[in-house]
């Protein structure tokens, strides 16, 4: 396997998808072309293509590459000018699942969709907890903003965009970015051992126990609600018939215990 053009499309953050498209290849032909052990042995105009697109002559060229931020922009510039030319191919994608996205945004979704296959089937087990941890991470961006700057980091700091482009609060991404660096640093010296930090791991580690507890306490809450709210309205279940019936009970119930709180308190 060429493993200067693998490690190379791999910063790049060139899929097998991407690539095979480009090159008007299968996905399969891609694998067959990258475990071979010299770029000589690819089809000439698969080769030259390949050339063109990395903005070399030769294969000896490789090893001499500077991926920075001007270099993934020109290759990404050359890649989608030839891939959007071509047809898109959205097979394995369900129509439905295309409605209401914007052209642009379908190819992105693709894109996407195409990576996560790529981490599932080539990953092994490693590829799963990737995946599997991408999933919650989108689930939990709703209700913690510094996760997107979270992403914008690592796309900057991966040179896939550009370090003072801000594209959600500026002053606040500036500040987590500069707080994320520093700790990146500390973390990339190797002087952040394990012992010096068990306390603060202890901490984190007893924080997100607490809003689990939280989290168990008020859906047991919710539950018995739901349950008192049926009792009182005489039913044994929510239908569709009763559900705007029941949801008002269950608010009126919570204003109850909000207002008997207020008293207790007082």
């Amino acid at each position: 396997m060429n493993s200067k053009l693998v490690n190379l499309l791999h910063e790049l953050g060139i899929s097998k998808v991407k690539l095979a498209k480009y090159l008007g290849v299968s996905r399969q032909m891609i694998y067959n072309y990258l475990e071979m052990d010299d770029l000589n042995k690819w089809p000439k105009d698969k080769k030259v293509l390949l050339f063109n697109l990395l903005d070399i002559k030769n294969p000896d060229e490789l090893s001499k590459i500077k991926v920075d931020t001007d270099y993934i922009a020109n290759v990404e510039l050359r890649l989608n000018s030839i891939c959007e030319n071509k047809s898109s191919d959205y097979s394995g994608v369900g129509n439905d699942l295309m409605n209401g996205i914007s052209q642009k945004n379908q190819e992105l979704f693709v894109g996407v969709v195409d990576l996560i296959k790529e981490y599932l089937e080539d990953g092994g087990s490693d590829g799963g907890h990737i995946i599997n941890y991408l999933y919650h991470y989108l689930q939990a961006m709703n209700n913690t903003k510094e996760l997107k700057y979270i992403l914008a980091y690592v796309a900057k700091e991966t040179g896939f965009e550009k370090p003072m482009e801000f594209s959600f609060d500026e002053d606040e991404q500036f500040i987590f970015e500069s707080v994320m660096f520093s700790a990146m640093v500390l973390y990339r010296s190797g002087k952040a051992s394990k012992s010096k930090l068990a306390e603060s791991h202890r901490r984190f580690v007893a924080q997100i126990e607490q809003k689990v507890e939280d989290k168990l306490s008020r859906t047991l809450e919710l539950n018995n609600i739901r349950a008192q709210a049926l009792k009182e309205l005489g039913y044994t279940e929510i239908t569709d018939n009763n559900a705007t019936e029941v949801f008002e009970k269950i608010a009126e119930i919570e204003s109850r215990k909000v207002a008997f709180r207020k008293i207790d308190e007082d």
